[in-house]
């Protein structure tokens, strides 16, 4: 398990079960009475507790191990994910150099590698492999908070890590590095506009008529019923797939920015420089432990997409490795470098080396960087304000209702117009919330009384779920306040130690007290939001005479550098008709159809309470080999 992976990082997901084995009293301890008479029998419940025994110790291992959240076998792969990880292989396999593999993907042929291209430094490398980094905006906000920088500084610092001169390829065995760093915030993007069509496609008339014929409910061939729950928190997923099953036909069928990033690059790199999926090693940094579960799920892999992938090969995970803030500073760590030194530009453009494709290229990483989203939509990827300014732009003169429900974590969105309701979402957070939320969507038990009339249910508690039902979608994470809250993000608490071995002094009165409790998080968590949210709406990156470059605002609507024209449909800066194009685009170039690229599955996980468990070895064998890739 990794080291700063503790039972008190998942306060922000799931309580033990009434199943939980593990026991929570102890016995007090008593006073020592006389045992002069060594051969006084007693009966068995006069014997007292000598001495108190020691606390219950719950972990991954044990915590909902039979049907919750994580079991056994899942955290030893959880495990494996870490910063540690990330060196091992940096140190095992030498970076492949793409201008020697260019072309243009039709030959047929794999290549291979050998240690001409790429230095050794003397050490016996393993097989080359191309490496790709992708990094969230709510890890560059927490790091920005930490080092009191912007969070465009925060980016450039963690890229500087990865790619740059004075990062992760000195000292290294293999002297290895990241190829590429995209920000996941241009794949979020292409999300947004497939989740408002996502939305469209499932309320249209008949929806439902013909999409479930061949499909079983949570397949990747089925439409989401009325009310569509978002898809992209895995603590989420996991909960809904392994306690709640029922909620599964409302799962948005769409991939997450971390999983689509990941089946991006693997698929266009491997068919563009015609190497295997397993040469190319894919690491995600994300504000949350649960990603690291996301990553080591089967749908998410090669054979979901290959078009040579057969049943006989072992697929390929589309993420190979998930880190958090906190692991990426421990990574700059073990290499002796202090992140906080690190320069806080971008690369200059002779050290970027372009992608295989141009119009890919020119999408990944785009000339102009917007923000991460309004304040409006929240930290998590604003996904429920994307779609309901989507219908807003459809409905000249509506207005946006909001109305905050039983706390803050929960809120009711309506666009209306005149005295008309055009359409309702609502926003649940934390899995208080989510339970409540999940409760009202139970389906209703047909009553065994005799003499009770045909059709009559009853809701478990006297829930009510059609409240629910008349929300046509709800943005649904696991943590309260939104991603910035990710249980990987820099705690409070850990910020005193991180920025004394760092060297950083607090300035502009951002003292942190010596006992930070829940009120001192929360402001704290105003602060990482506060730089998630202080990008400017857009900026241009130029380059000066020395090679240098600068962010500049620009005011045309773009997407990713793209004008848009006035008959476009543009929402919040994001052209639609620019991501379908894209879309299209990356179909048409690995021969792909979009429906395996762009969406997954779900599937209900059998409870094993009372059940012959295998051992924890064969568990971990059996799910590693499902799963595939990586290690």
């Amino acid at each position: 398990m990794s080291a700063i992976l503790s039972v008190d990082d998942l306060n922000d997901f799931i309580s033990p079960g009434v199943a939980c084995i593990k026991p929570i009293e102890t016995l007090p301890a008593q006073k020592p009475e006389d045992t002069s008479n060594a051969y006084e029998v007693t009966t068995e419940d006069q014997v007292a507790a000598s001495a108190p025994p020691p606390p219950a110790q719950i972990s991954l291992t044990d915590c909902l191990a039979c049907s919750g959240c994580v079991t056994s076998a899942e955290a030893v792969l959880v495990s494996l994910q870490s910063h540690s990880e990330v060196l091992t292989t940096l140190d095992s396999h030498r970076s492949l150099q793409p201008p020697w593999l260019a072309h243009n993907g039709t030959n047929g042929t794999e290549h291979s590698c050998n240690g001409a291209h790429n230095g050794t430094n003397g050490h016996a490398c393993g097989e080359g492999k191309l490496f790709v980094a992708s990094v969230s905006p709510q890890t560059r906000a927490s790091l920005a908070a930490v080092f009191q920088v912007s969070e465009v500084e925060a980016g450039n610092m963690i890229t500087q890590l990865l790619s740059g001169p004075a990062g992760l390829k000195n000292g290294g065995a293999c002297g290895s590095d990241f190829t590429w760093v995209i920000d996941t915030n241009v794949v979020r993007e292409a999300c947004l506009v497939a989740a408002a069509e996502e939305v469209a496609t499932a309320l249209s008339p008949g929806a439902h008529k013909t999409s479930r014929a061949n499909g079983s409910e949570g397949a990747i061939d089925t439409t989401p019923k009325q009310p569509i729950l978002t898809s992209a928190c895995p603590g989420w997923i996991c909960y809904a797939e392994k306690t709640h099953p029922y909620v599964l036909p409302h799962l948005s069928q769409l991939k997450s920015p971390q999983a689509l990033t990941g089946t991006l690059i693997k698929s266009v790199l491997s068919q563009r420089y015609n190497i295997p999926p397993s040469q190319i090693w894919h690491l995600a940094i994300m504000p949350c432990f649960d990603k690291k579960l996301e990553a080591s799920r089967s749908e998410l892999t090669s054979g979901a997409w290959h078009p040579k992938h057969d049943s006989s090969q072992t697929p390929v995970r589309d993420v190979d490795c998930v880190i958090t803030a906190r692991e990426l500073l421990h990574l700059a760590t073990n290499r002796n470098i202090s992140f906080s030194s690190l320069p806080r530009t971008p690369l200059s453009p002779s050290q970027r080396t372009p992608f295989p494709d141009p119009k890919l290229d020119a999408f990944l990483f785009p000339p102009t960087r917007r923000k991460n989203q309004d304040p409006a939509g929240g930290s998590s990827g604003g996904y429920l304000y994307h779609i309901l300014q989507t219908y807003q732009a459809q409905h000249p003169g509506s207005w946006i209702s909001v109305t905050r429900g039983r706390n803050a974590d929960v809120v009711e969105y309506a666009l209306v117009r005149k005295s008309e309701t055009i359409i309702r979402m609502a926003r649940f957070y934390g899995f208080r919330n989510i339970q409540n939320l999940v409760r009202r969507l139970k389906p209703a038990k047909i009553s065994r009384m005799p003499g009770a009339k045909g059709g009559v249910s009853r809701r478990p508690g006297g829930a009510g779920g059609e409240g629910i039902k008349e929300y046509a979608y709800v943005e649904v994470m696991a943590c309260p306040g939104g991603c910035t809250n990710g249980g990987g993000q820099v705690k409070v608490t850990e910020v005193e130690d991180v920025r004394a071995a760092e060297g950083v002094r607090a300035v502009n009165g951002d003292v942190v007290v010596a006992r930070p409790g829940p009120k001192e998080q929360k402001e704290w968590l105003s602060r990482v939001d506060e730089a998630y949210f202080s990008s400017s709406d857009a900026e241009s990156v130029d380059g000066d005479g020395d090679g240098n470059q600068e962010m500049k605002d620009v005011d045309t609507p773009t997407t990713n550098g793209h004008k848009s024209s006035a008959e476009e449909h543009v929402v919040n800066g994001i052209s639609r008709t620019y991501i379908q194009d894209m879309f299209t685009h990356w179909s048409e170039i690995t021969g792909v159809d979009l429906q395996n690229l762009v969406y997954t599955s779900y599937r209900k996980v059998e409870s094993d309470v009372g059940k012959k468990k295998p051992s924890d070895m064969e568990r971990v064998a059996g799910l590693a080999v499902t799963v595939g890739g990586g290690w």
